[in-house]
């Protein structure tokens, strides 16, 4: 009698380590055969693989060990022309330019620093000994399936597209949008199962999900709220600006100053024999300062009330560093170009809203804020202000990736993307794909838009269909304990849903 065989190979990044760890274990359940193999990215990640008891890997190899190896890697061009010529897309810079630590340090130090830690031949050396290791690994493991959590480095972009090359099945983790609910793709670019189940409900079919999509879009309407309301809550509240030093007052520092010192006296043992994507205290310590320095001396003396009669489009900030820009949209990574080519393409009686995003305080610097106001007709808005009630007063959104774009067209207002993001299946958002056509899109989404309901109540309901709730970013962000992670009912649900996608092969 036949059986499938299912292997999968997870990439785990950082807390994903965790996440993913859990979901073998729960797809064990699906597939008591199944086996697994991992890429993982990061040393403290594979001390916890190697100490858990729940899944068993075939191997486990690691980005910090391979990326060791570049040092001593003879570059050969040969070998990377005919990578270029199997796996580009269509070059293979892409896979240099979405890696944040190796392009620009981030990660490692706090945007905005911005330097690039390594020659244009030792990228080239490291992105050779990357390649070759993920195709040795799927090579020697031949899995069925890779699971990324999220595209963002130079080894996850390898494995995706040398999987999909392979006819691997190769598997994303994607934020639905829609309060936690998280759903699957096998393309980064757009949520592929939940776009086939939007076409059939175009062409008549029934969702079981309609009910609820309405209900949805009718309660958003009446009361917008961000889906992540109480996260971004963190990044940002009213305080006084004192309040950002409260870190000072002697009951923290009794607490703080004995850990710093110790993670002190370990980062200088370690300063030799450290990897790339290491984080030292002094580096973390100097760039929280200077963060606070600027949040104390403060923005609001450049930031614009809105005004009921004003005509305006709608820009929000996007947080940087993030794939949001160097993966869906690496055309458009300098914002402030992007702002100034939309605030040239308006009417001239429109102005352009720019709002920052809660998670950027402190981080973008004066000078930055200063050179977007150079713009006449752009106008600066506190990142306080209600992002959902600015899409539901503004006339366009413009956004790379954002899930403000998403919530415009719940709205019913017209949305301009420069990125790759899965409302851009929904018909009626523009696309972007380059300047010159900028004030045509704009004046054809201003003029000639219209809103179809039935359209997006069979996307929402698509996606409701096609997602889990599960409480994913709580146990990305947060230091939950694995044991709670893997036993949360969320968790279990997002593996179940994960083990209906996987195809194993029928012996």
């Amino acid at each position: 009698m036949s059986s499938p065989a299912l292997k999968v190979c997870f990439f785990l990044q950082r807390r994903y380590a965790m996440i993913g760890n859990a979901t073998a274990y729960h797809i064990k359940k699906a597939f008591p055969d199944a086996e697994f193999c991992g890429l993982v990215s990061m040393r403290e990640s594979l001390k916890f693989l190697k100490r858990q008891k729940d899944v068993t890997y075939t191997s486990l190899i690691l980005d910090e060990d391979i990326h060791n190896r570049y040092r001593s890697e003879v570059l050969d061009l040969d070998y990377l022309r005919a990578l270029e010529k199997e796996y580009g897309i269509p070059n293979l810079m892409p896979y240099l330019h979405v890696d944040r630590v190796l392009m620009h340090e981030h990660l490692v130090r706090e945007y905005p620093h911005d330097e690039r830690p390594f020659s244009h031949n030792d990228l080239l050396r490291i992105l050779q000994v990357t390649a070759k290791a993920i195709i040795r690994f799927l090579d020697e493991e031949r899995p069925n399936a890779v699971v990324i959590s999220v595209v963002g480095s130079t080894a996850s972009l390898l494995l995706y597209h040398i999987a999909k090359k392979r006819g691997i099945q190769a598997i994303n983790i994607e934020f639905a949008r829609i309060g936690n609910r998280i759903a699957y793709s096998e393309d980064y670019r757009n949520f592929s199962w939940v776009k086939e189940r939007f076409e059939e409900i175009r062409r008549g079919g029934i969702s079981p999900e309609r009910v609820a999509a309405q209900k949805f879009i009718e309660e958003f309407r009446a009361r917008p709220t961000p889906y992540d309301a109480e996260y971004m809550q963190e990044f940002y509240s009213e305080r006084g600006r004192f309040d950002i030093f409260s870190f000072l007052h002697p009951k923290k520092l009794t607490r703080s100053i004995p850990w710093h010192f110790r993670t002190f006296i370990n980062d200088l043992g370690r300063i030799h024999r450290h990897d790339y994507t290491d984080i030292f205290i002094w580096w973390a310590l100097w760039d929280k300062l200077k963060r606070k320095v600027r949040t104390f001396v403060g923005f609001s003396d450049l930031y614009y009330v809105p005004q009921a009669t004003d005509r305006y489009a709608y820009y929000p900030l996007h947080i940087e560093p993030e794939i949001a820009i160097m993966l869906y949209a690496p055309y458009y990574t300098n914002q402030l170009e992007l702002i100034r080519a939309s605030a040239h393409a308006l009417p001239i009686d429109m102005l352009l809203y720019v709002k920052e995003h809660p998670g950027m305080v402190g981080y973008r610097t004066r000078k930055f804020y200063e050179e977007l106001l150079e713009i006449p007709n752009v106008r600066l808005i506190a990142p306080g202000v209600s992002g959902t009630e600015l899409s539901k007063r503004c006339s366009l959104t413009f956004t790379i990736t954002s899930t403000a774009g998403w919530e415009s067209l719940v709205l019913k207002k017209p949305v301009i993307t420069f990125g790759d993001v899965y409302y851009n299946d929904v018909p009626g958002v523009a696309r972007c794909r380059g300047f010159e056509e900028l004030p045509y899109l704009v004046q054809k989404q201003l003029v000639e838009w219209e809103h179809d309901e039935d359209t997006l109540l069979a996307y929402v309901s698509a996606l409701l269909e096609d997602s889990v709730a599960a409480d994913f970013s709580d146990f990305w962000n947060r230091a939950e304990a694995y044991k709670t992670i893997r036993d949360d009912a969320g968790i279990a649900a997002l593996s179940k849903k994960l083990a209906s996608k996987l195809r194993p092969t029928v012996h």
